[in-house]
C-alpha cells in the first residue's frame, strides 16, 4: 500500500488518466489518500475524509508513511480559516486557501510525517462544538467564490463542494456529491419549517438529486450556481430574481446536528 498527502494548495483529481479528462473533485492542502492504481504518470487515489477517488498527476503526489495515513485518519484535523494564508515549508511558502486542513497543528505549526511546518494563520477549533450561527458564518466566507464543477475551493467551487467544505469546518464530514449528501440528517417536512444551517436539495425531472445549498434566514438560500450566491427559496424551489424564474426545483431539506 502506498500513500499521500496533499502538499499543494489545491489539486485537480480527475475522472481518467489525462489532463483532459473531467476534474470530478480537488485534493486540498494537508488531505491525506491512498494509492489505489497506477497507469503511466498517473496515481489513482482514495481519499481519506470521504472514500472520493481521482486521478492525478505523478508529480503532485507527496507520500507519507502507513503510520502517519492511519494516525492522520483517526485524527480530528484544525482547517484553515481564511481566504489565503501561507505553510512555512523547506523550500518556500505553500499558499493555502480556506478550508485547507492543518494536520496535526499544535498553534505553531503542522506535522507531515516527522517534519513540522511552521503556520501563523488562523486555524478553526476541533474542539469546540460548532452551531448553526457558526455554520452560517463560515458559509459567508466563500460568497462570491466562483463556480468549478469538481471545485473545494475559494477559487473555484460546485455546490456539493461549497457545502461539504462548509460543515467540515465546522466539525462534521460530509460526502463528497449532492446525491450522497441527501442520505445525512433528517427530514424537515415543510419550507416554512426549516431553520437557517438546514441543507435543501434539488433534483432534475428524473427524479435524481443534482444541487444542494445550505438554508438561511428569510426563505433564502446560499448555493454554488455561477458563483456562491444567495436566493429565495420557496416550496417551489430556488427563485432567482435577477432571471425572474425558478433555476432549481426543491425535492428535500434535511437538518444536520453538529
Amino acid at each position: 500500500m502506498e500513500y499521500g498527502i496533499g502538499m499543494l494548495s489545491v489539486v485537480p483529481m480527475r475522472a481518467g488518466t489525462s489532463d483532459k479528462a473531467e476534474i470530478v473533485t480537488q485534493l486540498v492542502f494537508g488531505e491525506c489518500y491512498e494509492v489505489v492504481g497506477r497507469e503511466d504518470n498517473w496515481l489513482q487515489l482514495e481519499l481519506a475524509a470521504d472514500g472520493y477517488r481521482g486521478w492525478i498527476d505523478f508529480k503532485q503526489h507527496t507520500p507519507v508513511s502507513a503510520a502517519y495515513y492511519k494516525e492522520w485518519k483517526q485524527a480530528k484535523h484544525p482547517r484553515a480559516m481564511e481566504l489565503l494564508q501561507f505553510v512555512s515549508c523547506a523550500d518556500a511558502p505553500v499558499p493555502i486557501g480556506l478550508g485547507s486542513y492543518l494536520p496535526f497543528f499544535d498553534g505553531e505549526s503542522i506535522r507531515v510525517n516527522e517534519e513540522q511546518y511552521p503556520f501563523r494563520g488562523t486555524a478553526s477549533d476541533t474542539a469546540a462544538t460548532a452551531s448553526q450561527a457558526q455554520v452560517l458564518e463560515v458559509a459567508r466566507l466563500f460568497l462570491k467564490a466562483p463556480y468549478l464543477w469538481g471545485g473545494k475551493s475559494i477559487l473555484g467551487i460546485d455546490c456539493s463542494g461549497f457545502t461539504q467544505q462548509v460543515f467540515g469546518i465546522c466539525g462534521y464530514q460530509l460526502p463528497r456529491d449532492a446525491y450522497q449528501q441527501v442520505t445525512h440528517g433528517e427530514e424537515v417536512h415543510f419550507v416554512t419549517q426549516a431553520q437557517p444551517g438546514d441543507l435543501a436539495y434539488f433534483s432534475n425531472d428524473e427524479g435524481r438529486i443534482i444541487h444542494v445549498g445550505i438554508v438561511l434566514e428569510g426563505q433564502k438560500i446560499m448555493h454554488a450556481h455561477g458563483e456562491v450566491r444567495i436566493d429565495t427559496l420557496d416550496h417551489n424551489g430556488i427563485y432567482n430574481a435577477g432571471r425572474k424564474r425558478y433555476s432549481h426545483t426543491l425535492r428535500i431539506i434535511k437538518r444536520i446536528s453538529l
